[in-house]
């Protein structure tokens, strides 16, 4: 097959630090040319990337600058793709809308049902497809459009398995510093188990008061923060922590996190919001609770969790070989449900 994937123009794929999307672009993208398909990527300038780029101009900013660099894809007359992928917006598909070429928008975020609903007015008909990146997103887009739960993952080969930590390993919060994610209740946690804990993510303007207010003053020997961290550094603060907390006072699209820490071995407890329940199994790769008194007692419980059985279960749902060939098979599907 002959794919053209589209990426936000923001991130460079791969990224170097924040940018859990633009990992699975790329491992999407090598996957594909490793199985023997045709690959273009729109990206940032900085792609690496095995597939021909076609990148968004460095001094070009706003979506009609985008728009016009991705139609360029319509001028590749010796090229003309099987299926246009986007993982940026609805909206950069709208110069294929009218085609007879399949097109996949993937939504790893909560999709905007107006926009769905007219995409798929305009489109020409069985050619727009969808896929969200949990069955908690699918299921928002799944009265209006035709579309296909295909998880996020991550390549295993960059989180090593560690099959056991030590007796005070620390409990660990990694994400975006912002109140939605929750690291406020990860220190309020670690507090009131009396455990260390290591907190890594980007804090942004917009969030600067809520880090000096609710997470700075309790930085010291016991709460620690690293900022914001590459695959390298991940892959060690993950696989020697004792669990990731995952808080988050949102509906969690999917939460790729979640899967880079299982990868290593390590155990999730999390808020059923969003996808997370989709992704912990309680008692098996980490636990389900509703409250801070049970994150806490949860904490206490990290003992019955077999990191061999988390590692297997994170090979089995997420691993990028499997994601890969959900796409690939999804790809063939939207093509001959066009025909």
């Amino acid at each position: 097959m002959r794919i053209a994937i589209t990426a936000d123009p923001f991130i460079p794929v791969p990224p170097q630090n924040y940018g859990g999307i633009e990992r699975m672009i790329h491992f999407l993208v090598e996957g594909l040319i490793e199985a023997g398909h045709e690959v273009i990527l729109v990206a940032h300038q900085d792609s690496i990337t095995k597939a021909e780029l076609l990148s968004y101009p460095a001094n070009q900013q706003g979506m009609i600058a985008h728009l016009k660099n991705i139609q360029t894809i319509r001028q590749l007359k010796k090229w003309k793709p099987d299926v246009i992928h986007s993982f940026s917006r609805l909206a950069y598909l709208m110069p294929f809308l009218r085609t007879d070429i399949p097109k996949i928008m993937s939504y790893q975020r909560e999709p905007t049902i107006s926009q769905i609903k007219k995409a798929v007015y305009l489109s020409k008909r069985n050619t727009l497809f969808f896929t969200g990146c949990s069955h908690y997103i699918n299921q928002k887009i799944l009265p209006y459009a035709s579309t296909q739960t295909i998880y996020n993952g991550i390549d295993l080969s960059i989180y090593q398995f560690q099959k056991e930590v030590a007796a005070d390993a620390p409990l660990m919060f990694l994400g975006r510093i912002e109140p939605i994610k929750g690291a406020h209740e990860a220190v309020k946690v670690a507090l009131a188990t009396n455990r260390r804990l290591i907190i890594a993510g980007n804090v942004t303007n917009e969030h600067q008061n809520y880090f000096d207010e609710q997470i700075r003053p309790y930085l010291g020997q016991q709460i620690e923060y690293v900022g914001a961290v590459n695959d390298v550094q991940k892959n060690k603060l993950l696989g020697t922590c004792s669990a990731l907390l995952m808080p988050i006072g949102w509906n969690e699209p999917f939460g790729i996190v979640m899967a880079e820490a299982l990868a290593c071995g390590t155990p999730v407890i999390g808020y059923p919001k969003g996808a997370v329940a989709e992704v912990i199994e309680h008692g098996q790769n980490g636990f389900l609770v509703n409250n801070y008194t049970e994150l806490c007692d949860a904490v206490g419980k990290l003992k019955e969790i077999s990191r061999h059985e988390v590692r297997a279960r994170a090979e089995k749902n997420f691993s990028s070989e499997k994601i890969v060939r959900d796409y690939i098979s999804y790809y063939s599907k939207c093509i001959a449900y066009k025909s």
